[in-house]
């Protein structure tokens, strides 16, 4: 009975055997299949996230920071070529006064700091002095008129600073909407052009020097350019009268040129961000893989967080550019 047993147990090995060899060969040539569809469906997600890649660079950030003849509002696109015009040549400058997306948005800040000041001198005129407190949109108006004229018009400029108080006002709540129109779905930051911040610096540095002009007459005005003090020798003066010109003058177009950079840089730097987020999203994103879908969470995390710093950053410049404004207007005023 042994060698029976035994031949039969060696069959019954062997059968075993190559069976499991063959399971196993089965097992390796599916192991194979499946690595070789995960490197497929890998390169694919590469391709594809290479593709986002692509879609979504430099050059698509810079497009929705920069102006244009355009305005995209996702479900529809405003062509505004027909309000394009052939520029206006003023000896060797040329004056573009096609409207922009820019400009579209630099007048809607215009039309809501006009509503907003008339809606609330006309609530402040129906009521009655004394009888009834102001509310809603009045109420919010009046904190912010009353903190404007009190605290950064009338506090910095000094006396004679009421005249300037429509100006800062103003100035203010331009700026403030331009700021807060490009935190809306397809709106634009005007105020993330340096042309604009330029143009509203040039405003405030032509207030600034007439209100200097006015305070100090033509002759305490041109001590602000020609700086020489009255008890220096001869020769000293000469030398003054040669230096400090340029220096003075130098001083007066750097005030308006950090309030241009100052704003325009922080206004663009938030758009920035926020697109950088977006753009993890576009390339990274995916509900297929726990990096894509943390990478979607972290980025909506951060954008939010962003978008509110943005709201805040949006008023604290606007509060910013209106009291340096307001500080440069007393200095003039008060000679140096």
């Amino acid at each position: 009975m042994s060698p029976l047993l035994l031949t039969a147990w060696n069959r019954l090995a062997a059968a075993f055997g190559g069976q499991e060899a063959a399971h196993g060969t089965e097992s390796s040539a599916q192991e194979a299949q499946h690595a070789g569809g995960q490197a497929a469906e890998a390169a694919h997600g590469a391709q594809e996230a290479a593709g986002h890649a692509e879609g979504w660079g430099t050059e698509t950030m810079i497009h929705h920071v920069t102006d244009s003849q355009s305005i995209d509002l996702g479900f529809a696109t405003i062509d505004l070529q027909a309000l394009a015009f052939d520029p206006v040549h003023l000896g060797p400058l040329a004056v573009d006064l096609s409207i922009s997306k820019y400009i579209v948005f630099l007048f809607l800040a215009a039309i809501l700091t006009i509503a907003t000041v008339w809606y609330a001198a006309a609530k402040a005129r129906d009521m009655q002095q004394g009888e009834e407190a102001p509310g809603g949109l009045l109420n919010a108006f009046e904190a912010f008129y009353f903190f404007l004229r009190d605290d950064v018009a009338l506090s910095n400029i000094g006396e004679g600073g009421e005249r300037f108080v429509p100006f800062v006002v103003t100035l203010f709540f331009f700026i403030l909407y331009a700021n807060l129109l490009g935190l809306l779905p397809f709106g634009a930051t005007a105020t993330s052009s340096i042309m604009v911040t330029g143009a509203l610096a040039f405003i405030s540095l032509l207030v600034i020097e007439y209100a200097g002009f006015v305070a100090l007459g033509p002759k305490g005005y041109a001590k602000t350019i020609f700086a020489i003090p009255e008890d220096l020798h001869p020769v000293m003066k000469g030398m003054m009268a040669i230096i400090m010109p340029p220096v003075e003058l130098l001083g007066k177009l750097t005030k308006p040129f950090a309030l241009a950079v100052r704003l325009y840089a922080n206004m663009s730097a938030g758009h920035f961000v926020l697109l950088a987020m977006l753009g993890l999203i576009i390339t990274y994103g995916s509900f297929t893989a726990a990096t894509g879908i943390t990478t979607i969470a972290g980025a909506l995390v951060l954008g939010l967080f962003i978008m509110f710093l943005e709201i805040f950053v949006a008023f604290l410049h606007a509060y910013i550019f209106t009291v340096l404004t307001a500080v440069f207007i007393g200095l003039i005023r008060h000679g140096h």
